[in-house]
């Protein structure tokens, strides 16, 4: 669990830390062909991009996944580990919680070691003494780089609604950090029968029914070994 854990966040952390300190906000590098690029955006909410308003919606999900992740590691180990699920389901419940803990990291304290994100050709961020950051903690802003447009086009004409609109696939844009969460949460729903299982040894034990012995028939044995 510890080794997952630790290598997401390196990388996770590595990766962000690079593109904060090397791209100005919204640039973008391609790395394999026109399906899989660098684009450094940054986000106040949550996963994909998704936000949530206002400097008081920020801290509240700032707290809640402070909060998440303390009672997520009490929480893999007393009711996967300890109880003895299977490698699988504690491979991917790291997984989740390193995400967790990724994302965590950015909103808690980035905004306190980082200055401002320039925009379109003005630098990048720079990285500075605790407390001279762009902003104050727990408010700090998720980055996010992972870019996979694998298929850009537009709709059919005939398609309802979006009818000759632009269509592209995959259009968010996330970090590793998303990337484990979504994937240690897709694979314990499709592998659900092979990792939602327990090691041997820790298989729960059917409860053998007991026979209900009637008193008065205890009676009359005691009574019957007594005249014996």
């Amino acid at each position: 669990m510890l080794f997952t854990v630790f290598i997401v966040l390196l990388l996770d952390q590595v990766l962000k830390i690079y593109i904060k300190t090397h791209f100005h906000y919204g640039q973008e590098v391609n790395v394999l062909g026109n399906w899989f690029k660098l684009h450094f955006i940054e986000n106040e909410g949550m996963a994909f991009g998704m936000e949530i308003g206002g400097p008081y919606g920020k801290l509240i999900l700032t707290s809640f996944r402070l909060i998440a992740c303390i009672a997520g590691i009490f929480l893999i180990k007393k009711y996967i580990i300890d109880a003895g699920y299977s490698n699988g389901l504690i491979f991917c419940a790291s997984l989740i919680l390193a995400g967790a803990l990724g994302n965590c990291i950015d909103s808690v304290a980035y905004g306190k070691i980082f200055t401002d994100t320039p925009f379109h050709g003005s630098g990048a961020a720079k990285l500075v003494p605790w407390g001279q950051g762009y902003a104050s903690l727990f408010h700090g802003r998720v980055v996010d780089m992972l870019y996979f447009p694998l298929i850009d086009g537009h709709y059919p004409i005939w398609f309802p609604v979006v009818g000759g609109k632009e269509f592209q696939f995959f259009r968010p844009i996330f970090n590793i950090a998303d990337a484990a969460i979504s994937g240690g949460v897709i694979a314990i729903f499709v592998f659900q029968r092979s990792i939602l299982q327990k090691k041997p040894g820790f298989e729960v034990r059917p409860v053998v029914e007991q026979e209900v012995v009637n008193p008065e028939e205890i009676t009359e044995q005691n009574n019957h070994s007594v005249v014996s």
